[in-house]
């Protein structure tokens, strides 16, 4: 089930508006992953049943569209704590890369390095909790009660 390649002859203005990345970044993120997992990987093991490609756009949607973790694996065809794991993974390599560093805070006071934006997604969301009622409180007995 490669997703990736449905979607990678689609025009650079729709491959972006559907990962939110550039083509190519997006093929700079799969040079940086495959790198590192050529480096890491020495001896061979179980075949990998996602590309990189497709665990690095299974994180963007995951970035990118809020999804959980079940929805994404069941898309893909794998199980929800293997899709946490892919993600975490992809995550990792990527902040770890220099390509995808923001600057420290200490860099930019120092150089004349300028960055136009920077945008922080601080979106809430409402989380149900149950309502507080009598029924729920475990109450003592008044003859207890002096």
């Amino acid at each position: 089930m490669n997703k990736y390649e449905t979607i990678k002859d689609k025009s650079n203005e729709d491959f972006k508006r559907l990962t939110g990345v550039k083509k190519a970044t997006f093929e700079k993120m799969v040079e940086i992953v495959e790198k590192y997992e050529k480096e890491r990987k020495k001896i061979l093991g179980r075949p990998l049943k996602l590309s990189y490609a497709d665990q690095i756009l299974m994180t963007l949607e995951y970035l990118r569209e809020y999804r959980t973790y079940y929805h994404i694996a069941v898309n893909y065809g794998i199980s929800e704590a293997n899709c946490y794991k892919l993600i975490k993974k992809i995550e990792d390599i990527l902040v770890k890369s220099e390509d995808f560093k923001l600057p420290d805070r200490k860099e930019l006071v120092k150089s004349d390095t300028q960055i136009d934006v920077i945008l922080v997604d601080v979106t809430e969301t409402p989380i149900q909790r149950p309502k507080k009622n009598k029924n729920f409180i475990i109450q003592e007995k008044r003859s207890g009660i002096r």
